[in-house]
């Protein structure tokens, strides 16, 4: 399979799909350092914590303490999986020669935006103000589609010249190498 791909992110490739000779792949995941077993880890460390000291002061008469470090280890408990579904978000950018498609999968949601490479732009926009991110789209015939929100300024920057170089500019379709 002849494919680029910008692992970035914390790469997970989804199953194999076939891809043309003459195409090329990206395939974008967020960075996600906790494991389903590091995530359960953790929780029960912190609830272990959370009980024992909460446990002493129930054992001395504060018994309103309890319920209040259950709703604590169950908002913890709720935030970690929000997180971790965040986690599984891929963005898989396929380009031939006749189209670019970007595909955005999350859970088991799938959103696919195809723009003719011929007519395709990518451009980088800078941000609006100094603490937001930059934007990454692909456009053509007024359509457009954000790629890469999730990481970082380098990567995105990388990415929009590697973009550049195999999308080229409008009317421009440079040889897929």
């Amino acid at each position: 399979m002849n494919s680029d791909v910008i692992d970035g992110p914390a790469l997970r490739l989804p199953s194999p799909v076939f891809v043309a000779p003459d195409a090329r792949r990206f395939v974008l995941a967020p960075r996600c350092s906790l494991t389903p077993r590091t995530a359960r880890l953790f929780i029960g460390f912190v609830a272990a914590t959370t009980f024992a000291v909460a446990g002493f002061f129930t054992w001395n008469g504060f018994w309103p303490i309890l319920p209040f470090a259950g709703l604590e280890i169950a908002l913890l408990a709720w935030c970690v999986h929000l997180s971790m579904r965040k986690g599984q978000e891929r963005e898989i950018i396929t380009i031939t020669t006749e189209s670019v498609t970007v595909e955005h999968c999350f859970s088991d949601e799938r959103q696919t935006s195809v723009f003719p490479r011929h007519w395709a732009k990518v451009k980088l926009h800078a941000p609006s103000t100094a603490l937001h991110p930059s934007r990454l789209m692909l456009e053509s015939h007024g359509r457009a589609c954000e790629v890469g929100r999730f990481l970082t300024e380098d990567e995105r920057r990388g990415l929009a010249v590697r973009l550049k170089q195999l999308v080229g500019n409008v009317n421009e379709s440079p040889a897929l190498n």
